[in-house]
């Protein structure tokens, strides 16, 4: 059973998750050979003050 983990940093819409959702699984399933069943799919979504990048946490100013 193939699982795909997307984290994200903020949230997204339930729009947004199941429009990803659809197109992750419609490419596992093809590359993979296996039935849309079978493929689960983790979103966390982390809030920006948890992280960090180039040495500054994503929620201050760029």
């Amino acid at each position: 059973m193939p699982y795909v983990n997307i984290r994200v940093a903020g949230e997204l819409t339930r729009e947004q998750k199941q429009e990803m959702s659809k197109g992750v699984t419609e490419v596992i399933a093809k590359a993979a050979n296996k039935p849309p069943e079978a493929i689960l799919i983790f979103i966390d979504e982390v809030s920006r003050e948890n992280i960090a990048k180039s040495g500054k946490l994503l929620d201050e100013p760029q």
